[in-house]
Formats: C-alpha cells, sequence, structure tokens
C-alpha cells in the first residue's frame, strides 16, 4: 500500500541481501522510523515489543528470525532454539507456528550448510504468498461492498465498521479487513470507514486510521463504544475485522472489544464479516472460548497513554489512580453463530466446520501432524 505516494510492505528483505526491514509501529502515527533486524533475537524483540504485529506479520518476522539464526549458526540445536524462543513470544496468533512449522519442515532435511540460503528463500515466499492471499481477500470481500453499493443511490457511500488494526500493517501488504475496503476506494467505490479507537493500544486511532489516511481512503475515528449507536441509527451498512486465530468450527478469536462489536451487529442485523488467510485457521482447536488461550497484557498498556503535546513533543501519561488495579486481556472470542461470514482467499464462507473443512482440506492435514 502507499504511504505519501510511495509504496511500502510492513517487512522486506533489506538490498544486502540478508538484513530485514520493518515498519516500527510502536512509532506510529507521530513518527515513520524503519527499523533493521540483524539477528534471531532482534526479530524476537521486534515481535515481543510489538515492532511489529498482526497475526499474518508475526507469521513473517518469525519466518525472517530462522532466517537470520541460520545465517548464524544453521546446527539442528540452533534451528530448534530459534524456533523454541519465537513461538514464545506470542501465545495466541496461530500464524506464528504456522510460519515456524513451514520453516523447520523446509530446513530440517537439509545439511547445515544450506540451510541459510533456503531460509531466507522460504521467508521470502512466506511473505510473497501473504501478499498474494490478502489480495483474494479483498476481491471477495470487495463483492460484498459493491453488492452493498448496488442498492444504494448514486455516490452513497458504503460505511465499513472496522476493530483494531487488521490493515497493511498487520500483514505484509493490502491487509485482511482492509484488502477489500482498499480495492473499492481503488476502484472509485465511495466507501468510509468508522475507525474503532481500539484501547488499550489504540491500534486502530494510532494505526488504522494512518494508513487509512496517508492512502487517501475516508475515515472517522470513534470511541470504542460508539460503534452499537451508529448501528442502531442505520450509520453502517457491514462490519469487517481481522482475527488471530479462527477454529475448525468458525469461532473467532481477536482484539478484545471484537465480541461486543458482533453482538451489537447482530442485535440491529447488520453483517458481520471476518477476514482472515488460511494460516490462521487452526484445525486442532473446537471451542474458542475454551481452548484459546488468551494472552494478558502489561498494566502499563492500560494505565498508560503516549500521544503528541501541543508544542510536538511526544510524552506518555498515566491516566490511572495509582494502587489500581488492572487486567488487561489481549483478545476475546466471537462466536461462530455471530459471524456471518469469514473471507477467505478461497471466497466467503460460512463460520462452520464443513465450510472450512471443504474450502481448505489440507489444513486439517497438516493440523493432524
Amino acid at each position: 500500500m502507499k504511504v505519501d505516494g510511495r509504496h511500502f510492505c510492513s517487512i522486506w528483505l533489506e538490498p544486502d541481501g540478508w538484513s530485514v526491514g520493518a515498519i516500527d509501529q510502536r512509532r506510529l502515527p507521530h513518527d515513520f522510523v524503519v527499523a533493521r533486524l540483524t539477528t534471531c533475537d532482534a526479530a524476537v524483540d521486534a515481535i515481543r515489543s510489538m515492532l511489529v504485529r498482526g497475526a499474518p506479520l508475526i507469521g513473517a518476522t518469525a519466518a525472517y528470525g530462522v532466517a537470520l539464526a541460520m545465517r548464524a549458526d544453521g546446527s539442528d540445536a540452533a534451528l530448534d532454539h530459534a524456533c523454541r524462543t519465537l513461538i514464545a513470544t506470542r501465545p495466541t496468533a496461530i500464524n506464528l507456528k504456522w510460519a515456524l512449522d513451514e520453516m523447520r519442515l523446509a530446513l530440517r532435511p537439509l545439511p547445515s550448510s544450506q540451510r541459510a540460503a533456503a531460509a531466507f528463500s522460504r521467508a521470502a515466499a512466506i511473505a510473497e504468498e501473504d501478499i498474494a492471499i490478502n489480495r483474494r481477500i479483498g476481491e471477495h470481500g470487495l463483492a460484498l461492498i459493491e453488492a452493498i453499493a448496488a442498492k444504494k443511490p448514486p455516490g452513497e457511500r458504503v460505511n465499513v465498521l472496522t476493530h483494531c488494526n487488521a490493515g497493511w500493517l498487520a500483514t505484509v501488504d493490502w491487509g485482511t479487513a482492509t484488502a477489500p475496503i482498499y480495492l473499492a476506494h481503488d476502484r472509485g467505490h465511495p466507501v468510509h470507514v468508522w475507525v474503532d479507537e481500539t484501547r488499550p493500544r489504540n491500534q486502530g486511532a494510532s494505526l488504522t486510521a494512518w494508513e487509512l489516511g496517508h492512502h487517501g481512503v475516508p475515515h472517522t475515528v470513534i470511541p470504542d463504544n460508539t460503534g452499537g449507536h451508529l448501528m442502531q441509527h442505520g450509520m453502517v451498512d457491514l462490519v469487517i475485522v481481522g482475527t488471530d486465530r479462527v477454529t475448525a468450527n468458525g469461532d473467532v478469536c481477536n482484539k478484545i472489544g471484537t465480541y461486543l462489536k458482533a453482538l451489537a451487529a447482530h442485535d440491529n442485523r447488520v453483517p458481520f464479516y471476518v477476514a482472515l488467510p488460511s494460516p490462521t485457521i487452526d484445525f486442532s482447536v473446537d471451542d474458542g472460548i475454551r481452548q484459546i488461550p488468551i494472552e494478558q497484557r502489561s498494566a502499563d498498556e492500560v494505565t498508560d497513554m503516549t500521544g503528541r503535546t501541543a508544542d510536538g513533543r511526544i510524552e506518555t501519561v498515566r491516566i490511572v489512580p495509582d494502587g489500581s488495579p488492572v487486567a488487561n486481556y489481549g483478545f476475546d472470542v466471537t462466536p461462530a453463530r455471530l459471524v456471518t461470514g469469514l473471507i477467505t482467499e478461497r471466497g466467503v464462507l460460512k463460520a462452520e466446520r464443513d465450510a472450512l473443512a471443504t474450502a481448505f482440506p489440507e489444513r486439517i492435514a497438516a493440523a493432524a501432524e
């Protein structure tokens, strides 16, 4: 996608052929900074500190992390250590495990002397595959937007509500939930996005709004609690969110607050769609509410907020009284019954086991291994 007219991906291989460039998302929206990752430990820190975030991008970063590890040491011990360290960074996003399994599958049969080159090649392929998948998600989701637009008076905008950041910053390019929006905008359809601020890390206000704005997509940032009101008054045509894991029966695990949006959408008969690449499907899990580990993050994400002051300084301030306990659950699970459809690279599917299994039989086989 574009930043002020120039194309960017969220992660890439630098011209030297081995170091990895990535947009430092901790610095957005006020500073655009590119980080250079040169070791596996740097990739681990990038994922853990949320320099990179979003399930598909976490997977791509982990793949490059393994490649950097193999550049330093191509042994079995180094491969096992890299994968073990990387998998521990974020417990919820299944793409992380998928990418590491792909890297192990590609590298394990090779002699140590060949692993570095093969690792960089497979990591780059994972990144390119993500771009292609998200573009196809965009095409399938675009049809939904176009169908709504066809029922409106000419020129009237289609209003999409999204939560958190499932944009190109959360993937390698295009995004999942935003891919249909970008395609609609680029093809001249009047589309407008209601952007949830998404406390506590404000990924909607700081990241989704930033990338939509730089690409020229009309949008409005709203407090998290506004979505239901907008739906009650007919101001939302559809909801599209991303996900960090989808279970075999169609339950959706996504950023905390997604479940509440799904409830409001269901009550107001607003279509609620989830955009996801197939590596996000986890056929080893049947019950998202009981089986998916929910990450509990640092209290300072809730107690502190960072922003730009009137004189241009970036400052962090505390907004919670000293001594008040904080619970910071990173994700919640939306039951399949509240999901209108799953927008995948192979079409819009019902959120149910048979539809997922028919569309992605290879994912079932992978889960059984």
